[in-house]
């Protein structure tokens, strides 16, 4: 698994980076400030979800993965889900500071002092002090806008937020559900089977085939305000690049994928793609596409959405 971690990282695709890699020379060298950070359980969580800007999804059999897909996309099989809802888009930065305000908490780009970044100068991932959710390019840059999708967010930090707000993260089978709408169609995108479409993108990707080039022809270098791409038929937005999302479940091959694999309860799922370059290209962006990170790697790339059960 490290080494599977560690050629992603070199290739550009999530610098999943800092997953297992750089995660554990971030431990040696900057331990994380533990001192201050409030327990889970101390959290004043609120009394229900609010629904208010939630979708949902019927309890059913539906099919995930893809037959045409790449390798860890197969094979397609059911799964049984019960009712669910999830967040219509990626949750903002204005909602994250909602909840640091409230709680206090420390997200651990804070607490080991830096957060994944790649530098477009230099052509290569970094570890930058003193960046995070509100700085995502470091405290000598802009802040991050309120519209947009909250970054340098761990797994760990959004399970956090998640039951604060009396929430959970969502499966990765919710996720490609709600990403196809609830419909069992073999649809490539959220959207539609085009990425672009009339000559328009449909979302804020990568635009090259090079990490060292983008044509920036969507209209965005990084992230871009939640719904500036429209919604799918199910009214959710940015279910293709932006950002990628963290999903609750721990990354593993499908059923019936044979592909070598030592599971590793770290390393969580994380769907969607993202604005940055991927080694997959158009593969990240679909509703099959699926990827990972250890839970605790933060990145400029990577947020996350929240679903909650119906009751």
């Amino acid at each position: 698994m490290q080494i599977k971690l560690l050629t992603i990282a070199i290739t550009g695709c999530l610098i999943a980076s800092c997953s297992n890699s750089s995660t554990s020379s971030k431990q040696a060298v900057n331990q994380p400030d533990k001192t201050q950070q409030p327990e889970l359980s101390e959290f004043t969580a609120q009394t229900a979800p609010d629904y208010t800007n939630m979708v949902q999804f019927p309890d059913g059999s539906y099919f995930v993965g893809s037959k045409k897909g790449l390798p860890n996309e197969q094979p397609v099989h059911a799964v049984d889900l019960n009712a669910f809802y999830i967040d219509q888009s990626p949750v903002t930065v204005a909602q994250f500071r909602a909840f640091i305000k409230a709680t206090g908490y420390k997200t651990e780009a804070d607490r080991f002092g830096d957060s994944g970044v790649f530098n477009f100068t230099t052509n290569q991932w970094e570890l930058t002090k003193g960046v995070n959710w509100e700085y995502p390019l470091g405290p000598d840059n802009n802040k991050a806008a309120d519209n947009h999708p909250v970054t340098h967010v761990s797994w760990n930090d959004a399970t956090a937020y998640a039951a604060w707000a009396s929430k959970r993260l969502p499966t990765e089978a919710e996720w490609e559900v709600a990403a196809k709408s609830g419909k069992n169609s073999e649809q490539r995108f959220s959207w539609g089977d085009q990425l672009v479409e009339n000559g328009q993108y449909k979302a804020n990707v990568w635009q090259g085939d090079e990490v060292n080039h983008n044509s920036n022809e969507d209209g965005y270098r990084l992230t871009s305000p939640i719904g500036a791409f429209g919604k799918n038929e199910a009214g959710l937005t940015d279910m293709g690049g932006n950002v990628w999302n963290w999903c609750a479940d721990t990354y593993q091959p499908y059923p019936g994928n044979n592909m070598p694999f030592r599971k590793d309860e770290t390393v969580k799922v994380i769907r969607g793609g993202s604005f940055f370059f991927d080694q997959n290209g158009e593969d990240s962006f679909t509703v099959s596409g699926r990827s990972f990170n250890s839970h605790e790697t933060s990145l400029f790339n990577t947020g996350f959405r929240c679903a909650a059960d119906v009751k």
